[in-house]
């Protein structure tokens, strides 16, 4: 299953960063015959309405720029082989040598903000599906301790709650003053949500693609 390199440093990343490389990572693993990506299907996975928090309105541009400064980093590469149009996929999963387990956690952090362990379980069996709560503390446990840098930070309970959650820390740590109003809402009907979005960045391929195709014809 692999396991998260813990020397390997990587830059402080922006949130608008951690969007795409989340989304990224996100679609490699739950709809990889549609990856890697082309900017307009990436804009609208960091957009979705659904399964993410923040809610973003990015336009193609912002995430063209995100995808050049992430290219720089060594965090993105751009494929254009057998295609007319350019796509990208991520590099931050081989970087850091992250195995599933590792993967699942931080893609669901990366795109849907803070959580507690149970969340966590409930919303990563689209990348991989843990045994116990005991497995995901082990993980988040681990990415904590990393000697390259924690990639995850403990937080307090929100109000209301009793248990403590977690966030990724690849755009800085999170301050504990703010951070109570950072917590993600729960939803329901996730899985049907994720298909729904799936479906939804799928027709924006497809659109981008035809639109491609009837401007060479």
């Amino acid at each position: 299953m692999g396991g998260v390199d813990s020397v390997v440093e990587i830059p402080l990343l922006s949130s608008e960063e951690v969007r795409v490389l989340g989304a990224l990572i996100e679609k490699e693993a739950t709809t990889p015959e549609y990856y890697p990506m082309t900017a307009n299907g990436l804009t609208a996975a960091c957009n979705q309405k659904t399964n993410r928090f923040p809610v973003t309105e990015y336009s193609e541009n912002d995430v063209l720029s995100l995808l050049h400064d992430l290219r720089a980093k060594g965090l993105v590469m751009e494929r254009t082989g057998g295609s007319r149009v350019p796509k990208y996929g991520q590099r931050f999963v081989e970087r850091l040598n992250l195995g599933r387990r590792e993967t699942a956690i931080l893609c669901v952090l990366m795109l849907r903000g803070q959580h507690t362990v149970g969340e966590i379980k409930g919303r990563t069996d689209r990348i991989y599906t843990f045994t116990d709560l005991d497995e995901v503390e082990l993980v988040l446990q681990k990415l904590k301790s990393r000697d390259g840098g924690p990639l995850v930070q403990k937080l307090a309970p929100a109000p209301g709650m009793k248990e403590p959650r977690w966030a990724q820390t690849l755009a800085g740590a999170i301050d504990e003053g703010v951070a109570a109003v950072a917590h993600a809402p729960a939803r329901s009907h996730d899985r049907v949500a994720a298909l729904e979005e799936d479906v939804a960045a799928l027709r924006a391929e497809v659109a981008e693609l035809r639109r491609l195709l009837e401007s060479v014809m």
